[in-house]
């Protein structure tokens, strides 16, 4: 099993990734239908975040418990892909904290 293909905050990333290499097709939405589109791609991508979390911290357990099947190496792996994963929707969040911030600042 690729684990590449089966990150889903990777593959929403490249999702996005895909929208912006074609404005055309992104600027064909309306602006409700794009707003509806980003915020279903952040809650998708905190969902994901949170399936990471949930993977890793229920690996960990298995490990703790003594599971036979469940190695440290798995364990490390996936709390750090959960640990990045958080990371990054942290910095998605503090950015859009600041462009909503400089919004608000702006004069009209």
């Amino acid at each position: 099993m690729n684990t590449l293909t089966s990150d889903p905050l990777l593959a929403q990333m490249q999702q996005l990734a895909a929208l912006a290499d074609r404005p055309g097709e992104a600027d064909s939405l309306g602006g409700a239908d794009r707003a509806t589109n980003f915020g279903r791609l952040l809650g998708e991508a905190i969902e994901g975040v949170n399936r990471l979390q949930q993977n890793a911290n229920g690996l960990a357990t298995a490990f703790e418990q003594g599971d036979p099947d469940v190695d440290l190496s798995t364990v490390m792996v996936e709390m750090q892909k959960a640990s990045v994963g958080f990371s990054a929707l942290v910095e998605v969040r503090n950015k859009l904290l600041s462009a909503y911030q400089d919004v608000m600042n702006m004069q009209v």
